[in-house]
């Protein structure tokens, strides 16, 4: 397995292309997150407008200038303590209100995103699996999308109410005295700067984290996969040692994460004690200097509004910390969703209601990689209703005509037709709609029989399920299963053998009813002889009237075919009938013998 590294890009403080993509998909809700903004100012004033009323409180009627009656400052303190509950209130409602707005955002952008995400992996080119392990692609739809909405909600809106809090305790705090303010406004810029450097080394480490976290899921996907091959070659304590090694690299990451983000909090806590002690000292003497500008009531008030200044500071640091990893997961999502289309539909495509099933190679040249071609100058023509059977060694390119004349892949020269029209003149849903695959080794999902065969499409009904199942030898074994079609199986098909996996797929194949061209991989390989001649007649079931491609690995099993060609290193070198073949002594005939003597090669 390699790992995948991503580009690591000078971190930024923030950046602005990503942030416009990421507010994209803020826009269909944009009147709703108007409302969560508007929210903010109302929630902001009032919540600052609580240390005035102690400050009144204090030297109106706890500490006059002037001597009042005592049912005065009762009356005063009942009325102001009234107040002073009406506005709690107040904020709690708009809290709430804000809350409960700005989840109903989160939750739709989650959704919109995912689905985006989805949607583009459903249309990715098989080369791009080919190139990237499925842990990778987990990582963005999960953690990565999950960091992004959280900085389109709590942080963007979280922002601006920190943003108001602040700007609006400042302006309190100048009402108050603009002596003491002014160590504030001495003191923010140094504290600023402080944070601004210590979020540019919060994101560098948090890119670190993501990258790391999505090779170990990668890791993690692809050895869960392959646990039987593990256990079978006593493999575990090596593997145990590969986990060990990228759970040290993504440990080592998240603790240079955390010790940046944690320099974050110290800093705004020793400025935030150096602005308390000049604030004490300065207002303390002027206290006590009695020149009336500073009061009880204004110093207490002061150190009230302190702490709440450097509240909205440190959720700061914390949504700086949210930008940051949040730009580290955008950079990843926005490049998935960037990955080109190789394979994609045709502006004005073909139409057609069903295939005759010829299919044609011009000068088809293919490779996977580059240039290093597995298909090299192939010219075949196959009539409707000809079964062609496929032969060659491992790597010969037998596979990769299946994947070209289903388009998974398009050619780098020449052309592949179906029906005399270029593959790439169809819509790549109606081109496959009307051809059948069975794999050599059939996916099958953890969903009931039933819906294995019809693929949980609707409009397959449970009779056409049935008969098709019948149809291809497959209804006896399910109807020994204890739930029957209802039955609902493990994942990749757990309990069943490779035989009854197979007839599952047949079944499949002929439900969903292919117009007329049946693409058909080696289907009979490693099964017992009971179920293979299952296959075999269920095979020539399907193939009767339809066009057939066997793609062959026993060339016992391909007689009947119409008619045989043979690949070496991704070309044609022979082509005719069995019996032509093997009288002509030549590589069919040496790969035959050969196979035969050795069928576990094949």
């Amino acid at each position: 397995m390699m790992d995948h590294v991503e580009s690591d890009v000078p971190g930024r403080l923030f950046d602005r292309r990503l942030l416009r993509r990421m507010v994209q998909y803020v826009r269909p809700y944009r009147r709703r997150m108007l409302i969560a903004f508007a929210l903010v100012i109302p929630m902001s004033l009032l919540m600052n407008s609580l240390p005035l009323l102690v400050k009144q409180a204090i030297d109106r009627y706890m500490a006059p200038a002037v001597a009042l009656p005592a049912a005065e400052r009762i009356d005063g303190l009942t009325g102001l303590a009234w107040i002073f509950l009406v506005i709690s209130l107040l904020v709690f409602i708009l809290r709430f209100l804000h809350g409960y707005v700005m989840t109903w955002i989160g939750q739709r952008i989650i959704y919109d995103m995912r689905a985006d995400i989805f949607g583009k992996i459903m249309r990715l080119p098989l080369r791009y699996f080919d190139r990237n392990p499925v842990g990778r692609l987990m990582t963005r739809v999960g953690s990565d999308v999950d960091a992004i909405q959280r900085l389109l909600t709590d942080g963007i809106v979280g922002l601006a109410a920190d943003v108001f809090t602040i700007i609006g305790i400042l302006g309190y705090m100048i009402y108050l005295s603009p002596r003491l303010a002014l160590i504030l406004i001495v003191l923010f810029p140094a504290l600023l700067g402080l944070l601004v450097f210590l979020n540019v080394k919060v994101r560098r480490a948090h890119r670190e984290v993501r990258k790391r976290t999505s090779a170990m899921n990668a890791f993690l996907q692809e050895m869960i996969t392959g646990m039987l091959t593990i256990q079978l070659f006593n493999r575990e304590e090596h593997t145990r040692g590969r986990f060990a090694d990228y759970n040290h690299r993504l440990r080592e990451a998240l603790l240079r994460s955390v010790a940046w983000f944690s320099y974050s909090f110290p800093a705004t806590e020793i400025l935030n004690a150096l602005t308390l002690s000049l604030v004490l000292i300065i207002g303390g003497f002027a206290l006590l200097a009695g020149d009336g500008v500073i009061t009880i009531g204004v110093l207490i008030a002061y150190l009230a509004y302190l702490r709440d200044f450097f509240r909205p500071l440190e959720d700061l640091s914390e949504k700086s910390n949210l930008l940051q990893s949040a730009m580290a997961s955008a950079e990843r999502v926005f490049d998935l969703l960037d990955v080109p289309e190789e394979v994609v539909d045709p502006e004005r495509p073909a139409l057609l209601e069903s295939f005759r099933g010829e299919v044609a190679f011009e000068r088809v040249w293919f490779a996977y990689n580059d240039e290093q071609w597995v298909l090299k100058d192939i010219d075949l023509r196959i009539t409707p209703g000809e079964s062609v059977a496929i032969v060659g060694a491992t790597g010969a390119g037998k596979s990769s005509i299946i994947s070209l004349v289903s388009r998974f892949y398009d050619v780098q020269r020449g052309v592949v037709r179906v029906d005399g029209r270029d593959v790439r003149d169809y819509r790549q849903s109606d081109l496959r709609r009307r051809i059948g695959i069975v794999l050599q080794d059939p996916f099958v999902f953890s969903a009931s029989i039933e819906d294995n065969i019809r693929l949980f499409n609707p409009a397959i009904t449970r009779e056409q399920v049935v008969a098709a199942a019948k149809y291809v030898n497959a209804h006896t074994f399910i109807e020994r299963r204890p739930g029957g079609y209802d039955e609902v199986l493990r994942e990749r098909g757990a309990g069943l053998s490779t035989g009854q996996k197979q007839l599952l797929a047949l079944a499949r194949a002929i439900a969903q009813d292919p117009d007329i061209l049946l693409i058909l991989d080696e289907a009979t390989a490693n099964v017992d002889t009971e179920t293979e001649w299952l296959i075999q007649d269920a095979l020539k079931k399907l193939m009767k009237n339809r066009t057939s491609i066997v793609i062959a690995h026993r060339l016992s099993t391909i007689r009947h075919v119409d008619r045989i060609q043979v690949m070496r290193h991704g070309e044609i070198v022979e082509q005719g009938p069995h019996a032509a073949l093997m009288a002509a002594d030549g590589y069919y005939k040496r790969l035959y013998d050969l196979l035969s003597h050795h069928p576990a090669g094949a």
